[in-house]
């Protein structure tokens, strides 16, 4: 059989799969990492153990392939948005890779927005200004290091990494990368020169702009070896939502992707660049016809983890010797289910780790409203699955008001597995909720846009028929109404908790990281 190999470059792991045009997965690896927090506020990974894995992940699954007598016919690669590497002028990293949850960048992000160019900026670049985005990394390392910043050659993330280990090709950037830096023109398709301004880069130091689609030359050691052709076509590939919208088949109107995993996201596909004039919402490009339009929510499953370290102390069955942590949150997700619907009152913000849309305000802070002595741990636990799901309620409620309705959700992610997160999330959206099928709805998405680049796919509306979804939850019309109810109230504490979070908290940019490793090439 015929097979692309999709290459998934993530945040702890890169994952290789391999799909046949039916969609069908033939071949998985996993090659791991960790995520380094050398100090407050940041958030990195060691670029060369990046760029290695994406080799070592596509050696891997390759010699599945070869073992079960499939043939190779592409590799299409997907990576993680708004990271950030110096690199030098051969694309060799110089530090260390900056990821998407670092917030060194805070308060040059609120600057951008003092000044109100941040709904400007957004309209033009699709992306909103927040500490993840390049734009705001770029210019905090031009206030703390201004000479790494204009000495450096080229200023990368996550795909021009993984380009620089397995292509034989030029200092090259898809479009769906380059829609996710904050530094794009999406509408005029080019480097946007206010934000080049803003960032205190030069055109020259940031990689050429090409389709999802372009297909490049694997380098001749890593098809050798992978046991590939040399002439084994490689695809760009996009970003890692973008294709997880694809990997789940919902690129049809009206229908949108839910990922909830640590942390989560609604997306939705359009086709052309689209602007909330509100400023809620992202666009990233799948490819030069269809746009993915959504917003991430920082906390999810995150929230559960972090009540099994805080409340299951003391929990009322005896821990197993060895249980982990998994064990732990699924046991105290069957306890919240004794809870009512609404917490008896409790509500949660779920934003220990600041929050994104509908706000990108990266200060906030989280809390516990409406608590009292007839509340316990089912309680706090249920209304932090309360909490989150009524934030991606809000992201749908900002779809709408932009008008792109969505009428119905496909679900993935590793929060999906408890039916207590599958029917709080119905009721909150107020919209039936299926679970898709596959594992891995990135890599797959990343083989089904190789298909595409192939011409083996010409419409990728035909993803939806590709993928197995599960019969939908649909959502208890009592619950509905309740979460509809109390989604105003959510709102209004949360911007007030918001503005009391930027007066107790200031933005991190200690003196000793100024350079995260950096050296001027």
């Amino acid at each position: 059989m015929d097979v692309v190999i999709g290459i998934d470059s993530g945040t702890t792991a890169t994952k290789g799969v391999a799909a046949g045009l039916d969609g069908e997965l033939h071949a998985h690896a996993s090659v791991h990492y960790p995520l380094l927090v050398p100090g407050p506020g940041r958030a990195e990974l060691d670029a060369d153990r990046v760029r290695d894995a994406a080799v070592e992940a596509l050696v891997d699954v390759a010699g599945q392939c070869r073992a079960a007598g499939h043939r190779v016919v592409g590799v299409s690669l997907s990576s993680f948005l708004h990271a950030l590497v110096p690199m030098d002028a051969d694309s060799k990293p110089l530090g260390p890779l900056v990821t998407w949850a670092d917030g060194r960048a805070g308060g040059q992000s609120a600057a951008i927005a003092d000044q109100g160019l941040a709904k400007k900026l957004l309209a033009r670049t699709g992306t909103p200004v927040h500490p993840m985005a390049p734009l705001s990394k770029l210019a905090w390392w031009g206030a703390t290091d201004p000479e790494t910043l204009r000495d450096t050659p080229r200023w990368g993330g996550g795909k021009e990494l993984i380009l620089s280990g397995l292509a034989d090709e030029a200092y090259l950037l898809d479009l769906s990368l380059a829609s996710a830096t904050g530094l794009y023109d999406i509408h005029a398709r080019r480097w946007d020169p206010e934000a080049l301004e803003i960032a205190g880069v030069r055109e020259d130091q940031l990689a050429e702009v090409v389709p999802t689609t372009r297909r490049l030359r694997l380098k001749a050691e890593v098809a050798s070896a992978a046991g590939l052709p040399a002439d084994t076509p490689l695809i760009i590939g996009a970003g890692d939502g973008p294709l997880a919208n694809l990997g789940v088949g919902a690129t049809p109107a009206g229908v949108a992707a839910v990922s909830l995993g640590t942390s989560g996201a609604m997306r939705t596909v359009v086709d052309q660049p689209s602007s909330d004039e509100a400023g809620r919402l992202f666009c990233y490009a799948l490819t030069e016809d269809r746009w993915v339009v959504g917003g991430a929510v920082n906390n999810a499953g995150s929230v559960v983890r972090w009540a099994g370290q805080a409340f299951a102390a003391g929990f009322a069955r005896p821990a197993a010797e060895g249980e982990n942590a998994d064990e732990i949150d699924a046991a105290l997700l069957i306890e919240a289910q004794s809870a009512p619907p609404g917490s008896d009152g409790l509500l949660c913000l779920p934003y220990l780790l600041g929050e994104r849309a509908p706000w990108w305000r990266a200060g906030m802070r989280g809390a516990f409203l409406g608590l009292g002595r007839e509340h316990g741990r089912p309680h706090l636990v249920r209304s932090a699955v309360e909490g989150v799901c009524q934030q991606v309620a809000l992201v749908r409620d900002s779809f709408d008001a932009a008008g792109f309705p969505v009428t119905e959700v496909r679900a993935t992610g590793g929060a999906v597995a408890s039916d207590l997160w599958v029917g709080v999330l119905a009721a909150a959206l107020d919209l039936p909720v299926a679970i898709a099928d596959t594992p891995e709805g990135t890599g797959l998405g990343a083989c089904l846009l190789g298909w595409h680049a192939l011409g083996s796919l010409p419409d990728l509306d035909q993803a939806a028929g590709l993928v197995d979804i599960g019969a939908p939850t649909v959502p208890d019309a009592a619950n509905a109404e309740l979460y509809r109810r109390q989604r105003p109230l959510i709102e209004e504490a949360a911007l007030f908790v918001a503005h009391l979070s930027e007066q107790l908290t200031t933005p991190v940019a200690a003196p000793d990281d100024r350079k995260s490793g950096a050296v001027p090439g």
